[in-house]
């Protein structure tokens, strides 16, 4: 019966390559006992990545719409503040314009036409406001503020009114009710923004919301004409006396506390739309999470059955070193 044997320098080459696999094994199980997912994907998946590869694809997806979701709902949360503000300056300026004018006690007619200035200042300043650096009431020209400040503003005003000739309080509110509706007026020589609307936002494969309020919007341009013209009623170039001042004051008082239903109006549009943002949200968020779940059920490793070879490897690898240690101590004298 013959026998076969291999060299000195093949069987140290045999151990050392044995003993490279069996680190390797232990280091596989390993990662998969740890990190709870199989180390060799193509062996589970059989070669076939469609599947998984769709799967990656929808997170990636779903990872890019929460962007623009938060984006959107900053940009929704933001626009319903100023519009939030926009209707409380109305509000409080309506109630002091209205007192000046019916009161027979009444408030200087300098301090109502200040806290008008005031008014129209902070409602200029909060439709100039903007988020990330987007301006929020420009249409599509988000790099600029959509309206000039305040001064420039009632001094287009003032010029409009003094050339429509107009003297009494109702012509004042005629002239500047033209102006502000002319396309030739404040939409051309006050408003800087742009006339075309920003385009919806994508929230889903199928969903999408418009943000789409400028300061050209009636409701708004409203809000500006009145506070300007209370703003005015005690300037020079109107000549107005101090009766007509004050009935100037109850009439744009008046109409301002109307005009709070299309602001309010306004706000419950965007109120719709961060509802929706909502929603869609949600139904991203739960499908990415249905998503996570089926990726990691797909790649999942078996915890037992990890922990059962890698004890197993363990074991050869410690027998290896075992074998390896007595045959490094052989000899020809402890053969003889």
């Amino acid at each position: 019966m013959s026998s076969t044997s291999i060299g000195d320098l093949a069987q140290s080459f045999m151990l050392r390559n044995r003993n490279t696999a069996l680190k390797q094994e232990m280091t596989r199980l390993t990662t998969e006992l740890s990190t709870g997912q199989v180390a060799d994907t193509r062996a589970v998946l059989g070669g076939n990545y469609s599947y998984l590869t769709e799967i990656e694809r929808k997170l990636e997806t779903l990872t890019g719409y929460d962007v623009a979701t938060t984006e959107a709902n900053h940009m929704a949360g933001a626009m319903q503040s100023a519009l939030e503000r926009i209707e409380s300056l109305g509000t409080d300026l309506s109630l002091s314009l209205i007192a000046a004018g019916t009161s027979a006690v009444g408030t200087s007619k300098s301090v109502v036409a200040a806290d008008a200035r005031n008014a129209m200042a902070a409602l200029v300043g909060t439709m100039n406001s903007n988020i990330a650096g987007r301006s929020m009431f420009s249409g599509t020209a988000t790099d600029r503020a959509p309206l000039p400040d305040d001064t420039a503003l009632l001094d287009a005003l003032k010029t409009a009114i003094t050339s429509a000739g107009a003297t009494s309080p109702t012509d004042i509110m005629a002239a500047a009710t033209n102006w502000f509706n002319d396309p030739a007026g404040f939409a051309a020589t006050a408003y800087q923004g742009s006339d075309n609307a920003l385009a919806p936002m994508t929230l889903s494969e199928t969903e999408s919301v418009r943000l789409d309020i400028r300061a050209t919007d009636p409701d708004l341009k409203t809000m500006l004409r009145l506070s300007a013209v209370a703003a005015l009623a005690e300037d020079p170039a109107l000549a107005l006396t101090e009766p007509e001042q004050t009935e100037l004051f109850e009439m744009t008082g008046q109409q301002m506390l109307a005009g709070r239903d299309g602001i309010t109006s306004l706000r419950a549009k965007v109120g719709f739309a961060e509802a929706r943002i909502e929603q869609v949200s949600s139904r991203n968020a739960a499908e990415k999470t249905s998503l996570d779940y089926a990726k990691a059920n797909l790649l999942a490793s078996d915890p037992y059955d990890a922990a059962t070879k890698l004890e197993e490897v363990q074991f050869q690898l410690q027998s290896l070193y075992s074998v390896t240690v007595r045959m490094s101590q052989l000899s020809l004298v402890n053969f003889l």
